[in-house]
């Protein structure tokens, strides 16, 4: 709206940290979705028996919704700072 290059950089730059955030997320919920099908029945670090992640629970389309979501985000805020379809 403001119609600055800077600003739509900044933004890229933000957005950067985020998506690399949510790759290190989703690398480390491919092995936890993996064993979903394990018996639940071995104790955790805490002690209790049949306790699982959180993690466990998020719905693969869920998961692949979001992680697109957030790829399309970022590329069409790297497009708007290299200028690209702009009038």
């Amino acid at each position: 709206m403001a119609d600055k290059t800077a600003l739509a950089w900044t933004a890229f730059g933000l957005l950067l940290p985020v998506a690399l955030l949510g790759f290190v997320m989703l690398a480390r919920w491919i092995p936890v979705y993996r064993d979903r099908d394990r018996a639940t029945a071995t104790p955790a670090a805490a002690g209790a028996e049949g306790t699982v992640p959180a993690e466990r629970h998020f719905p693969l389309p869920v998961v692949l919704a979001h992680g697109l979501l957030a790829m399309v985000t970022l590329v069409l805020v790297l497009l708007t700072a290299l200028g690209i379809g702009g009038s």
